[in-house]
């Protein structure tokens, strides 16, 4: 019940996606299910002591600080609103300290094998699923998308006039992304081949599989996957690797940070300031290879 009214409150106030409530509601209920076999407690009777146990449980069981954090962000949120809401009188989160996540500087893929992957003329055909793969890719380092937000897109999210997409993003805000002229009309091609399939699932959504249904994360996942493997050896191939790409792309080119952060939809700078890391260390690369003292 007191999930249930959290996750409510999340939806409807905070307007946080399907996808993170779905990770909370996961988080929640783990430690949930832990605290009632371990200590014989609930989530109102927990204290600090319950939660560090829980987080030496996570360490052991090879969980990494970054799923951990997540974990903590989660319970951290919740009992604050059990507090505000009256319902819990001491935060047992107070004095939690998640564990340190180490920095990562952001995975991509070089601008030349991406676009020697999507000009291949033997790579993709001509037949709906090939064309369709090819779209995903496109708009994934083509506009910097997130997967979930590639998932929201709808025909009619398509501005030809204006060369743009209205996508949906966290927390329901909408912006407008511009789109080059080459992949407008690959979109609009896409379209009409999709329309052509007569397919008898019916759906607003942009990207479908092969019945016609709506696309699902696990299926673009696979499709980022399959092909990425063919230009890189990197253990990363996720959807979000591309997105990194399209940022490093435009920031290599001189793009301005602020423009980046909001063709990314990011809500600050601190989020986009990382990709300067990766702009610093070409420059340094560059540097080694042409200055005659380097």
């Amino acid at each position: 019940m007191l999930i249930s009214s959290f996750l409510t409150y999340l939806k409807d106030e905070k307007r946080y996606s399907p996808h993170t409530l779905v990770a909370y509601e996961t988080d929640l209920c783990q430690f949930e299910q832990y605290i009632k076999d371990n200590c014989e407690l609930t989530l109102l009777s927990c204290k600090a002591a319950q939660v560090r146990s829980f987080m030496v449980a996570l360490m052991d069981d090879q969980i990494s600080a970054n799923a951990i954090n997540r974990k903590m962000s989660s319970l951290r949120s919740f009992y604050k609103y059990l507090q505000r809401e009256g319902t819990l009188a001491a935060n047992p989160m107070l004095l939690i300290k998640a564990p340190k996540i180490p920095k990562r500087l952001p995975v991509f893929i070089e601008d030349h094998k991406l676009d020697q992957l999507l000009d291949s003329q033997t790579v993709f055909t001509d037949d709906f699923a090939s064309k369709r793969d090819k779209i995903v890719l496109e708009l994934l380092f083509g506009t910097g998308i997130r997967l979930a937000e590639l998932l929201l897109l709808k025909d009619t999210d398509i501005n030809t006039y204006e060369s743009t997409i209205k996508v949906l993003g966290k927390r329901s805000k909408e912006r407008i992304v511009p789109l080059h002229s080459s992949l407008l009309k690959e979109v609009e091609t896409y379209i009409k081949l999709k329309l052509a399939q007569n397919f008898d699932n019916k759906t607003a959504a942009l990207i479908v599989t092969n019945t016609g249904t709506a696309a699902y994360p696990r299926m673009i996942y696979r499709i980022v996957q399959r092909y990425l493997t063919l230009i890189s050896t990197q253990d990363k191939k996720s959807p979000h690797v591309l997105r990194h790409s399209f940022a490093s792309s435009l920031l290599n080119r001189g793009a301005d940070l602020n423009a980046i952060k909001e063709l990314l939809g990011h809500a600050s700078l601190a989020a986009t300031q990382v990709y300067t890391h990766n702009s610093v260390e070409r420059l340094k690369s560059i540097y080694k290879q042409a200055h005659p003292k380097a």
